[in-house]
């Protein structure tokens, strides 16, 4: 039980950080600092594989943090197709106007048991 309220709390804390992450990102696209804003999009995609793996561990415990992690994997596909056509402005966007608001709801993070 105690390495499950880690992992708990380690969540809440990964989630609760992601908005403001995602500002940082679109912020930095937008004015031209591009090496420190694909820094912050690397450590993104790591960070959604590893929720990827926890909510995946966490639906096997019975336990619902309502994201849907299908929805984030459609984000990365399309941050990646801007990125490609290296429309920046486009992937600022995403960030800021879908990513960012689609973190936020659950920015909460999940009631230790």
């Amino acid at each position: 039980m105690a390495k499950l309220n880690e992992l708990i709390e380690a969540y809440n804390e990964y989630i609760s950080k992601v908005p403001k992450g995602c500002q940082f990102i679109s912020d930095n696209l937008r004015e031209d600092n591009i090496l420190d804003a694909m820094t912050e999009i690397s450590h993104f995609a790591e960070g959604a594989n590893w929720l990827s793996t926890v909510c995946r561990y966490f639906m096997e415990k019975d336990i619902s943090d309502g994201i849907d992690i299908n929805k984030v994997t459609e984000y990365l596909m399309e941050v990646n197709r801007g990125l490609e056509l290296k429309d920046y402005i486009v992937v600022a966007d995403m960030f800021e106007y879908e990513i960012q608001p689609f973190f936020e709801r659950f920015s909460n993070g999940i009631k230790m048991r």
